[in-house]
């Protein structure tokens, strides 16, 4: 799955990285395998060559490299121009691939920039494993911004489809809630297949269902394996089984006790598989809002999957929507991952009551009124009076339904967030 795109952008991600070179801070771009960040950094070193910067592209991959860096940092210059060469007023720019293979590689990236910034700017990459040590962020603070990207958004899905006219029908379909457009079907149908097979960038430019089915597979069987086995993962066949769990039950609490009674394994372990697969970029735990601590639920967060495509593989389930059981949770992670990148994570919760009233989506807005949303497939299964105790309590939040069918005809409302 090294599929390599360079001639398709990540647009805004290009940019923001470009942004930064000229901070002293290392860029360090971190995101689940095979989301597309070598790709990126090869973008980013086509633009700095055209724009005559000097730069290196290196990958802690290449066995060589990798010895050198581990017995120290500066063996990197064995690689590179020294620093006491590059001329005063220019930077010399490190485009380091799977930072996270160094032995240490918050120490690295520390020794570097202490001596050598700004003179030298690293520009990394790294996926997991790298960022479960918890002492990164201590050891780097103040040195580093961290740029995290996701799976393709539809509108770079769009993009990647070359279908780049329909970006800017379905940007008024946000903006205008009584716009139909011109490409309102075609758009439809496109946005099935992402609910269906994600955003993953190679998946999304694989030319037939076969294959796109076959690379999401490989994700779960290669990737999501390498990640466990990286993170020292004893018993491999019960992480995977939980993921499988976790993937059935989007949208629904987290209980760790009844899953590790399911499981029959300690709580404990369990708590540690949902870490490990927060942190390589599987999963994202949505955590609880209220007002009342004694008569609201506060404890157990919801689970999200980052990417339809991998929850869809863990279930080996790439039916149409028509024919799914699922189709609703399926828009409801959408919904998630929208929400997600238009507002702060932090501001992003669900509510629900000890007798069981819930609100599947609430956006915290200091400075706004707040955003409450409840999300179905089909807006006949939307019922008012459910949410009566919500906006009675928070009257002060606009509250809405969004549906993927809207009376019956299979509409595009719910693209319109």
């Amino acid at each position: 799955m090294d599929t390599e795109y360079l001639d398709m952008q990540r647009r805004e991600a290009l940019q923001q990285l470009k942004d930064h070179l000229k901070k002293p801070q290392h860029s360090l771009i971190i995101g689940a395998r095979q989301i597309g960040k070598t790709t990126l950094v090869k973008q980013l070193a086509q633009q700095l060559k055209q724009d005559n910067e000097i730069h290196y592209f290196l990958t802690f991959e290449d066995p060589s490299i990798l010895e050198a860096v581990n017995q120290h940092p500066e063996n990197i210059f064995n690689f590179t121009q020294l620093p006491s060469a590059i001329p005063d007023g220019k930077t010399m720019y490190l485009i380091i691939d799977e930072v996270q293979y160094a032995k240490e590689p918050s120490n690295f990236l520390k020794l570097l920039y202490d001596k050598h910034a700004p003179k030298v700017k690293i520009i990394a990459t790294g996926s997991s494993a790298f960022y479960i040590d918890k002492s990164f962020k201590d050891s780097l603070a103040g040195r580093k911004k961290i740029f995290e990207f996701q799976p393709l958004s539809f509108d770079e899905f769009l993009h990647f489809k070359q279908e780049d006219e329909l970006i800017t029908d379905w940007q008024q379909m946000v903006e205008r809630p009584n716009y139909q457009g011109v490409h309102k079907n075609k758009i439809n149908t496109l946005f099935d297949e992402y609910l269906i097979y994600g955003g993953y960038p190679a998946v999304v430019l694989a030319p037939t269902l076969t294959e796109k089915k076959e690379l999401l597979q490989e994700l779960v069987s290669s990737y999501m394996k390498k990640d466990a086995l990286e993170a020292g993962i004893k018993e491999e066949l019960k992480f995977f089984e939980l993921a499988k769990i976790l993937a059935d039950q989007i949208g629904n609490l987290v209980n760790h006790h009844e899953l590790a009674n399911t499981l029959k394994m300690a709580s404990t372990t369990v708590e540690n598989y949902i870490y490990l697969m927060q942190k390589t970029f599987i999963v994202e735990l949505l955590s609880p809002f209220y007002g009342n601590v004694r008569k609201e639920l506060t404890k157990m967060p919801k689970v999200y999957f980052n990417d339809n495509g991998l929850r869809n593989a863990l279930l080996n389930n790439f039916n149409n929507l028509n024919d799914r059981a699922d189709k609703g949770a399926l828009v409801e992670n959408y919904v998630y991952n929208r929400l997600k990148s238009l507002y702060s994570q932090n501001n992003l919760h669900f509510w629900r009551t000890a007798d069981g009233n819930e609100v599947d989506f609430v956006v915290q807005q200091p400075e706004n009124k707040g955003l409450a949303y409840e999300v179905k497939y089909n807006d006949v299964q939307f019922k008012p009076n459910k949410y009566k105790k919500f906006m009675q309590a928070y009257p002060d939040y606009d509250f809405s339904c969004i549906s993927k069918v809207a009376d019956n005809v299979s509409t595009i409302e719910v693209i319109r967030l």
